[in-house]
């Protein structure tokens, strides 16, 4: 018999081929604590190599032998504790050190004035009021201020061992004093420490977490000289998938954000906003709106006069005539013969988004969802909607255009005045007047959709759009030359922010006002913002900052079909 080919074929239960792992984990994500780090803190503080170590989640498998060197070090560690709470046992310590305290305290004096508190203070055991009785002791004169620092400190073992002996169950025999017990106390908490960070480094791979010179107390000089070529395995792996993901390192060791980057984080703020977005739908992309445009869709329709015969069908319209006509020749065609191919409409969207990074902004980190979501904007733009205009304006007293490199770098004002009532004006026209002089964080809208407004009225679309973010009130507007600065908010300062939104409207503007909460926002602020919607035709939206990046998105893609329907 010949020697056929083949064999047995087995099929797996519950085997997932699109769910089955790959032979290798994906490189960890540097670029995203990279990121949060900057929208934090701007260009104010630089992320060092170790701290990006310290952020950034490893595959454990990738590190050859760590697994088994912490699972060494955690049994060494358990086993130093188990030992300790098989020696020792904590009652009579407990009643040494409440001897002790009682003793000290039955020996001092005390001024008469003095002695009901003192009373109080030992028998509620109440450090405060022996704190406070001290600083009334030093007026006296006297030993008195010495005894009762004595006494605090008798206080404290007695508070200190009490904890012990709640915290921890101690099954030996062998008594301890109160100086031995304060001892075991600090090793043992040294140990629990120890021990949870080895638990998170063995998931993480997060060696940075590790305490060396704490372990090192407990650990052979071996073991901790492979522990950190460990750490030295996992920095040089950090530092190769770092530059590949475009984080460049100065001079300094610093690292800086580079295009590449920026890149790469938009692209997964992105997947992450539109996962999150309407899981039910099939798609960010779904229902194009047809009519005359330069893509060419599979799909045709009849010719309807005014349509372009550039777009036509000629396979289809010869059939068409083939049919209508049969084998007569010469073969002529009639305007119901013609097939034009659908095209996609893709019309501009000029936007301004206006962040306002006031002294309020600070609250809750709110700046830093305004800044993620014009990240996200910007990609978002960049990615789908290369044809559209997007400009940044950063609100504060003034408005200033911002490049997109310089978002990240975007901080909330300081506030430099803390008067409940502020009236002040500054003439803008004066050279003697510079922007350092002024206060930066109030809260100047009227400017900003004046400068919004000259950015887009010469756009050549009319599909314009200016996005508001901002927590509540103007506090600050201009007049001509005159920059005046008035809180609480004024009605002069809401007249001229609302003039300019009338002169936004006029031009075909919209306005979309994103309202992030804030410590100091009231009833008015919201019933502003409705105001600045109804007398433009605009909207306003309320969100937490945590979906601000979401909202903005989806309302920027969703208002773009709305604009070509």
């Amino acid at each position: 018999m010949n020697k056929r080919l083949g064999g047995i074929i087995h099929a797996y239960q519950k085997y997932d081929p699109a769910s089955f792992p790959p032979p290798s984990e994906p490189p960890p994500d540097l670029v995203t604590p990279a990121f949060e780090q900057a929208l934090m803190y701007g260009e104010f503080r630089e992320l060092s190599e170790e701290e990006l170590a310290r952020a950034v989640r490893l595959d454990p498998s990738q590190i050859q032998g760590l697994g088994p060197s912490i699972d060494f070090l955690k049994a060494m560690l358990e086993e130093r504790k188990r030992k300790i709470l098989e020696t020792y046992e904590s009652r009579s310590v407990q009643k040494k050190a409440r001897k002790a305290f009682h003793s000290a305290a039955k020996d001092v004096r005390v001024p008469k004035k003095l002695a009901e508190t003192y009373r109080q203070a030992i028998n509620r055991e109440q450090p405060y009021l022996l704190e406070s009785l001290w600083y009334r002791a030093e007026d006296q004169g006297g030993s008195l201020s010495t005894d009762l620092l004595k006494i605090a400190a008798r206080m404290g073992d007695k508070h200190n061992i009490e904890e012990l002996a709640s915290k921890y169950e101690f099954t030996g025999n062998e008594s301890m004093s109160v100086p031995k017990a304060l001892e075991i106390k600090e090793e043992l908490e040294k140990i629990d420490e120890l021990l949870k960070q080895l638990e998170e480094a063995a998931k993480s791979a997060q060696i940075g977490l590790i305490d060396m010179d704490m372990l090192s107390e407990f650990a052979q000089p071996g073991d901790m000289e492979q522990l950190e070529e460990m750490r030295r395995q996992v920095e040089n792996l950090i530092r190769e998938e770092a530059e590949r993901q475009g984080l460049q390192r100065d001079s300094s060791g610093q690292f800086r954000l580079t295009p590449h980057a920026y890149k790469i984080f938009q692209g997964r703020l992105l997947e992450r906003i539109f996962s999150e977005l309407a899981p039910s739908r099939s798609g960010r992309h779904q229902g194009n709106v047809v009519g005359e445009g330069a893509v060419e869709l599979q799909q045709t329709k009849p010719y309807e006069f005014g349509d372009s015969v550039a777009n036509m069908d000629i396979p289809q319209t010869v059939i068409n005539a083939l049919l209508r006509q049969g084998d007569e020749r010469p073969l002529r065609l009639r305007g119901d013969d013609i097939e034009i191919h659908k095209t996609r409409n893709h019309p501009k969207c000029a936007t301004c988004v206006i962040m306002d990074m006031s002294g309020s902004m600070r609250y809750d980190g709110q700046y830093m969802n305004v800044k993620r979501m014009a990240l996200a904007l910007q990609g978002l733009i960049q990615s789908e909607y290369p044809g559209d205009f997007l400009r940044f304006i950063e609100m504060y007293t003034f408005a200033k255009l911002r490049a997109p490199g310089e978002i990240i770098n975007l901080m909330p004002k300081p506030v430099t005045i803390h008067d409940p009532w502020v009236r002040l004006k500054a003439d803008l026209s004066d050279q003697n007047v510079s922007e350092a002089q002024i206060h930066p964080h109030f809260t100047n809208i009227q400017r900003s959709l004046q400068l919004a407004r000259q950015n887009l009225v010469n756009c050549d679309t009319p599909n314009r759009q200016i996005v508001l973010i901002t927590d509540g009130l103007p506090t600050a507007h201009c007049e001509d030359e005159w920059l005046y600065m008035l809180y609480p908010p004024d009605p002069r300062t809401e007249q001229a922010t609302m003039r300019e939104a009338a002169l936004c409207a006029k031009e075909g503007i919209t306005i979309n006002i994103f309202l992030v909460p804030s410590w100091s926002q009231s009833e008015e602020d919201i019933r502003f913002a409705n105001r600045m919607a109804q007398s433009t035709s605009g909207r306003v939206f309320f969100t937490s900052g945590n979906n601000l990046d979401r909202f903005v998105l989806w309302d920027y893609v969703q208002n773009k079909r709305e604009i070509i329907a």
